[in-house]
């Protein structure tokens, strides 16, 4: 927990003279979706409120509030944790997932796009993948959907896929090889980005609709062989 909570501190900050259990549980959901509270990780209410400065109750908000969007779970005289997801959720992130991200680029209108923030982030994955930073570079590669999303202008739309995104985190973690996964979809991002640089929306669609169905694909698998080997099957 010591190393997890390096640099909580500083979020501290962000927290402005109007401490809420919002703007508390917007830290801790970036903090689970940036990777620092792995599936399974007991959160302490000491440690978290004493690194964050906030009062035992302000943080049991944000604690509902994160259980609400299913990133976190109570169990019974043991604590909070980070949920640890089944194949089913992994699926229906997906299906999420392609609903609206596909939508998203249906509906973009006529270009040009406002692409800055997106070829930005297929920047940061390579530069990752060239440093060997897999982590970093499943962090871009949720950014990059992110910003794909954020091309609709829509809060509310980002707002849905905040959660989503950030327990899409929790699937990535259980995947034994990090560079298997992540990799083959930095030329992926390239590819759908030139897409809509080049103003064909179709392609861009028809290019991130196979991407999902291939991610899914490959982290199902995994998911269905981790859920073997916990069954002792």
């Amino acid at each position: 927990m010591a190393e997890q909570l390096t640099g909580l501190a500083d979020d501290r900050a962000l927290l402005g003279r109007t401490s809420t259990a919002e703007r508390v549980s917007d830290i801790l959901r970036g903090r689970i979706a940036e990777g620092f509270f792995p599936p399974g990780t007991r959160l302490s209410e000491d440690s978290i409120g004493g690194a964050l400065g906030v009062s035992r109750n302000t943080l049991r908000e944000a604690f509902r509030l994160l259980t609400h969007e299913r990133l976190l779970v109570h169990e019974l005289n043991r604590g909070v944790f980070v949920r640890v997801l089944t194949v089913e959720d992994v699926e229906d992130i997906y299906r999420t997932r392609r609903l609206v991200e596909c939508a998203v680029v249906r509906g973009l209108g006529d270009p040009p796009y406002g692409l800055d923030a997106l070829a930005e982030v297929v920047e940061d994955g390579q530069r990752a993948a060239r440093e060997g930073d897999w982590k970093g570079v499943g962090t871009a590669n949720i950014h990059f959907h992110r910003e794909l999303v954020a091309l609709a202008g829509s809060a509310r739309t980002d707002e849905l896929m905040r959660s989503v995104f950030a327990e899409l985190r929790l699937a990535f973690h259980v995947v034994d090889d990090p560079k298997a996964l992540h990799e083959p979809y930095l030329a992926r991002n390239q590819q759908i980005l030139q897409a809509l640089e080049a103003g064909n929306r179709a392609e861009a669609e028809k290019l991130l609709a196979v991407y999902l169905e291939d991610s899914l694909e490959r982290v199902v698998e995994v998911y269905r062989r981790r859920v073997g080997e916990d069954s002792g099957l």
